[in-house]
């Protein structure tokens, strides 16, 4: 479909008539686990679309609260690092939530069920090196890396799949400081327009895997509550196609 078709006037109201006919309702409380920041703003339109509007205070940045209620009866969501989405909804304290592949695959959780790409919050997870070293740099021919990474053990899965074997060195930030300090010589990040990269000298030598943010659900709580997160579901697939 494109640009003109999806902002007619009848595929708004085709999507303002799939907003009214979905009516969520719960049996019990529950809660969708959301990451701060950019990620929000690409997912606000689709829980817009299926009918879920946060409480006002949600949009505010100097809001110290992390939990809001929302226009829908006992449905609340927490606001959380998107680090930590996957974590709070593996454990149960949320039983929805919103996480990058890069998060997901992290962790691992066998608790954790990711039924669906939501599209947004597009980027890639890549090896990055100095220019300089790059220049003569091969690769293929790796054998032992070195690498900073928020990600210690989705690199050393990559790097053992391809046998090398990895150092990592478990930073939660300024990764790009790492090889200009002497810390290791690559590092393993995210990655969107690779002007970070470049600010700080290096470049890209290696894609490890596309991510984007993926709707999860905690495992126990589908069995349990099938038919509501089912529900919930059905209504973002809806609100996507």
């Amino acid at each position: 479909m494109n640009g003109s078709k999806k902002n007619s006037p009848l595929a708004v109201q085709q999507l303002s008539d799939y907003a009214r006919r979905m009516s969520i309702k719960l049996s019990a409380p529950l809660t969708i686990a959301i990451p701060k920041g950019r990620i929000f703003e690409e997912l606000a339109p689709l829980m817009k679309n299926i009918g879920i509007t946060p409480d006002a205070d949600f949009f505010n940045e100097s809001s110290r609260a992390l939990k809001f209620s929302t226009n829908v009866k006992d449905l609340s969501i927490i606001r959380v690092r998107s680090f930590d989405v996957a974590t709070f909804v593996a454990y149960g304290a949320a039983q929805l939530g919103v996480a990058g592949l890069d998060v997901i695959e992290e962790f691992s959780y066998a608790d954790l069920y990711a039924p669906l790409d939501l599209g947004i919050g597009k980027c890639r997870l890549s090896v990055a090196e100095p220019v300089s070293v790059a220049e003569g740099d091969d690769p293929s021919r790796w054998t032992h890396v070195r690498v900073a990474t928020k990600y210690p053990n989705l690199t050393r899965r990559y790097f053992a799949a391809r046998g090398v074997q990895a150092e990592t060195i478990h930073l939660n930030g300024a990764m790009e400081l790492a090889p200009a300090i002497g810390l290791s010589q690559r590092i393993v990040d995210l990655v969107s327009s690779g002007a970070t990269l470049k600010a700080n000298g290096l470049v890209e030598v290696e894609k490890i895997m596309d991510i984007s943010s993926r709707l999860i659900v905690n495992r126990a709580a589908y069995k349990t509550r099938s038919s509501e997160l089912g529900s919930i579901l059905d209504a973002f697939k809806g609100a996507l196609a």
